[in-house]
This record gives structure tokens, C-alpha cells and sequence, in this order.
């Protein structure tokens, strides 16, 4: 019986590394269990991990504090270099066109909330830290926790414990009310729109337009397509001509004659430029829906999408490959981790491209054979690529940079310096001949992995006050401020963008999801919007929006340590 009492105790009671693996493990999984529990549509999902772990620590539960440090900071830095990997493809290209504005308001939202803390650190006496704790929660953003953690623990040092301890429970105190009080807005703002009773379009997530022109300007007679695209700054591809019943795919050579229908596509906002360069508009129909039937169109051509898995094609020039001219094959658009990109002849291809292409079935086959078209090989991730990345990350995240104005230079971390450098791998590593593409499926279990391992130590690192700072200390205040912080900001940029802007609802609040990185509440405002719009501008605002939090959040605080 000795003997049994002895295991039990070595196994869940003294701290150790194994009882510290074991405590991780239940809280997780426990965590996990709970978080499938939905009120109404709302759940709070994986942050139940963390709460688990405040419950077991609260409960005495004691973990080898060392042990737990290296689990928090293996899951963060899992998680923020396994998200810029995945939004690195698409971060560069939503900074343009309606990303601009999209990010614009998204980085007011962000600014409005640090002028919100500073004033309430002068109003309410509470330090900055422990503010920023708040607000972590408050805009349901736990990688920025784990940067001020991490600058906290590097200027205070192992003084410091209690002070990081209490920046967790703030953001425990505050994260159900920033899920509560995002939906809210939600609601007021769907109540005030200004467009509530009228019906809206749905914008799609392509950032390219399709139209239909009649070539009327005599320039343009008798030239090539090649000759065409040197006359016109824009960007723009001629998938299809009309000559009268007959239907061509063009390459670069295709003279063009009065009186042909080109189907083009371009950049939304230049379709103005290009009445002017091709003709009129003449379309038979709105090319733009998504319903089409693209194979009864071309009648003897198949459409179909292939995805460049030949490490060959990594990194190269679409113009570079000369697909038109070998396989008479047009190359629509380019989906690159959810975005549509046009498909330009300076655009760098990486592996995991789909690309959308018209042409005869045969050559068709032959294009999807050089391109590789194997959807098996993309399922073994690169893993050279991203523990290379991974450590590049921390190692930039650990240099000093000097600031003037600040007493002393900050770091990245081990939250902003895997992001950066993941958003540039996922971003630029094909240019260099770097494969980086991993599955979605891949991408996902890395990201969840790491996020449940520093919920579920930070919960049993920081659970033990909880309750006392709610009973006895200022937890009912932060509760109110961590509201305070949730709905302020978003309520002043979403009648900005609905009143200012003329941004639909389901656009407004996408973005603002998206800038404080709650799906939870995307899912909400996509059940009452029918459009996609809401989760294209929230996928748009996320990668921006995520970076900025983390940075941002460590300058403020080492303006006021």
C-alpha cells in the first residue's frame, strides 16, 4: 500500500518533470472536453484549457515551475511561427487594394485601445502591466500575453513572478466579457447600420474582377497580346476571346481584331482604366458569379485546378514557365492560402499554389505533369524549412533593439521574432528556392498543440490567486475596464467604417474579428450576415492585426517599467 501511495505521489502530487507532463496533459484534455460545451452559438473552444488550469492550480495543484516555463515557451513559439507560416502567403498581397483600408481601420481599433490603457493608468492608478494583461484578454489575444511575459521576465527577472503571474490572470479575468463583448457590438452595430434593411452583394475573396469587353479602340487593332500588355501599366489577363461564334484561348502571339469579346481579368479598381484601353463593356452575363459553369462555356475546353507540388516550380516566374506558349493552356487565377491572386508573369509560384487553368483536356494533362498536381506529396511536411525558421525566429526574438526614448532596448521575444520570421519564410521562401508549404491539416495540429501547452501552463502558473484577487483584490474592476477596452474601440471604428466608409456590416465586423483575433465572434456575425465578406476582411485584418498587438503591447510597457 506504501508502494501505491509513493507512486501516486510521485505521479501527481511532488513536483517533477513527470508530474508536471501528466498535470499538462489532463489539464489539456479536460480543457479540450469543456470547450466542445456551446452556449447557444457561443463557446469559448480552447480557452477552456486555460481555465482548467487556473481551476487546478487554485485546488493546489503544484507544477516543477522550470518544466512548465519550457512548455509555455515550446507552445508559443510553436504557435506564433506555425501562424506567420500560414499567413505569411497572403500578408503582403492584403496590403493591397481594400486591405489598405481594411488594415487601416483595423490599426486604429489597435491604437485606440493603447491611448484607453494609458488613460486608465493615469485615472485609475492600475500599472500598465497588469493593464495590458487586461486588455490580452479583453481583445481575446493570448500570444500578446506571452509578449509582455516574456519582456516582463526579462527586465524584472525571477523577482518578477508574482507581477507576471497577475499579467495571466487579468487576461483570465477579462477573456469571457472580450468574447460577450464583441458580439454585442456586433449586434448595436447590425441594429444601426445604415444599410440594415437594404440588400448587399456579396463580395467574394478574390481580389481579381472579371468582365466582359468588346474591343473598340483601333490602337489595339491588329497587335499581339504581348504588344497590348506593354501599352498598359495595369495588370490584366485575356483568358478568353469571342470571335464571332468562335472561342479562343490566347497566348502572348493572338493578334487581336476589331469587334472581339475578351473576357479580362483585373484588378477591381481598374476597371474604369481598362473600358478605356480595351472598349466597352459588353457582358452577357455576371462573370463574377460563383455558380458559373465554366466547362458548358467552353464547350471543347475543360477548366480545371492544378497544384504545383514539383519542387522544381518552387520559387520560379509564372512568366519564367512559359505555359501558354508550350501548352496553350491560360492561367485564370492563382489561390494562394485562401487568397486569389492574379496571375501576373512576375509572380513568384510556390509550392501549394492552385492554380485555376482553361485549355484543351490533353494539354491540360501535360501542364498538370510538369506542375506535379500530386496533392499525396504535399502531405509530408517540410520540416527542414521550419525548424529552420523556428530557430531564426528566437534568435532574432532575442536581440536587443535600442529605441530612442526608451531607458533601455527591447526584444522581440519569443512571440514577435517566430512571427516575423514565419510570415517572411511563408511569404519569400520560395524566392529562395525554400519549400515551406505544409498542409492545412499539418498547419493546424502544430498551432493547436502549441496553443493548448501555454494555455495550459500559463493557467497552472498563474491559478493559485485567482480567486483571491476576485474576492479581495480588484478583480470586479478589471472586469469592467477589460469591457470597457472590448467594446470602446470597436463601437467608435465600426460606425466609422459603416458611416464613414460605407462598409457593409458583414465587412465591418469581419474586420474588427479579425483585429481582435476572435473567431469565436466571426462565427457569430457569419450566422447572421450571408456573405462571405465577413471572413475575407477578418482574414485580411488577422495577420496585420496579430503582429502589430504583439509589438506595440512591448513598446508601451517598456515606455512605463
Amino acid at each position: 500500500m506504501e508502494a501505491i501511495n509513493t507512486w501516486l505521489r510521485d505521479v501527481f502530487v511532488t513536483p517533477s518533470v513527470l508530474e508536471t507532463l501528466v498535470w499538462l496533459t489532463l489539464v489539456s484534455a479536460l480543457g479540450l472536453s469543456l470547450g466542445k460545451l456551446r452556449v447557444g452559438k457561443l463557446s469559448l473552444g480552447i480557452t477552456f484549457v486555460f481555465f482548467v488550469g487556473i481551476l487546478a492550480a487554485h485546488f493546489g495543484v503544484r507544477v516543477h515551475p522550470e518544466m512548465n516555463s519550457f512548455a509555455q515557451t515550446i507552445g508559443l513559439s510553436l504557435f506564433v511561427y506555425a501562424l506567420g507560416v500560414e499567413v505569411g502567403p497572403s500578408f503582403f498581397p492584403s496590403l493591397k487594394s481594400q486591405g489598405i483600408l481594411y488594415n487601416m481601420l483595423g490599426l486604429l481599433v489597435i491604437a485606440i485601445g493603447l491611448i484607453l490603457v494609458v488613460i486608465l493608468h493615469l485615472v485609475c492608478g492600475i500599472s500598465v502591466p497588469n493593464l495590458l494583461g487586461i486588455m490580452s484578454g479583453a481583445v481575446t489575444n493570448t500570444p500578446m500575453l506571452a509578449a509582455v511575459q516574456s519582456t516582463m521576465q526579462d527586465i524584472l527577472g525571477p523577482s518578477g513572478a508574482r507581477e507576471i503571474a497577475d499579467l495571466a490572470l487579468g487576461c483570465a479575468l477579462t477573456y469571457p466579457l472580450g468574447v460577450v463583448g464583441m458580439i454585442l457590438a456586433i449586434i448595436v452595430l447590425n441594429f444601426v447600420d445604415p444599410r440594415r434593411s437594404k440588400p448587399t452583394e456579396d463580395k467574394s475573396a478574390s481580389n481579381t474582377y472579371i468582365t466582359e469587353l468588346e474591343l473598340t479602340n483601333s490602337v489595339l487593332f491588329g497587335k499581339t497580346i504581348l504588344e497590348a500588355v506593354r501599352l498598359e501599366d495595369k495588370h490584366f489577363i485575356i483568358s478568353r476571346i469571342w470571335r464571332g461564334d468562335n472561342l479562343i484561348i490566347p497566348s502572348s502571339q493572338t493578334v487581336l481584331n476589331e469587334g472581339d469579346h475578351l473576357l479580362v481579368l483585373i484588378h477591381p479598381e481598374d476597371l474604369e482604366e481598362m473600358e478605356a484601353f480595351f472598349g466597352k463593356r459588353a457582358e452577357s452575363r455576371d462573370w463574377n458569379r460563383p455558380d458559373i459553369d465554366w466547362d458548358a462555356i467552353d464547350s471543347q475546353l475543360i477548366s480545371k485546378r492544378l497544384i504545383i507540388t514539383n519542387s522544381k516550380v518552387n520559387g520560379a516566374k509564372l512568366g519564367a514557365l512559359r505555359l501558354r506558349n508550350q501548352y496553350g493552356i491560360n492561367i485564370t487565377r492563382i489561390d494562394r492560402a485562401g487568397i486569389e491572386i492574379l496571375a501576373t508573369p512576375d509572380l513568384y509560384l510556390q509550392l501549394g499554389d492552385r492554380l485555376s487553368v482553361v485549355g484543351e483536356a490533353q494539354e491540360v494533362e501535360r501542364a498538370a505533369k510538369f506542375l506535379g498536381d500530386s496533392i499525396n506529396t504535399l502531405d509530408k511536411p517540410k520540416l527542414f524549412s521550419f525548424f529552420l525558421g523556428l530557430a531564426m525566429g528566437c534568435i532574432i526574438g532575442s536581440i536587443p533593439l535600442t529605441i530612442p526614448g526608451l531607458s533601455m532596448p527591447i526584444k522581440l521575444g519569443l512571440a514577435g521574432g517566430p512571427i516575423i520570421i514565419g510570415i517572411l519564410m511563408g511569404a519569400f521562401g520560395a524566392r529562395f528556392r525554400i519549400a515551406t508549404y505544409m498542409s492545412n491539416s499539418a498547419t493546424q495540429l502544430i498551432k493547436q498543440l502549441g496553443i493548448i501547452l501555454y494555455l495550459a501552463g500559463l493557467g497552472l502558473a498563474s491559478g493559485s490567486h485567482f480567486f483571491e484577487m476576485i474576492i479581495h483584490g480588484d478583480g470586479l474592476l478589471w472586469i469592467g475596464l477589460g469591457f470597457l477596452i472590448t467594446v470602446l474601440p470597436t463601437m467608435i471604428v465600426g460606425l466609422i467604417s459603416l458611416f464613414g466608409y460605407k462598409k457593409t456590416h458583414a465587412e465591418t465586423v469581419g474586420m474588427l474579428c479579425g483585429v481582435m483575433a476572435n473567431s469565436m465572434a466571426l462565427d457569430y456575425a457569419m450566422s447572421i450576415n450571408e456573405s462571405r465578406s465577413s471572413s475575407v476582411a477578418y482574414a485580411i485584418v488577422y495577420p496585420v492585426g496579430m503582429f502589430v498587438r504583439i509589438i506595440s503591447a512591448q513598446i508601451i510597457l517598456s515606455f512605463f517599467l
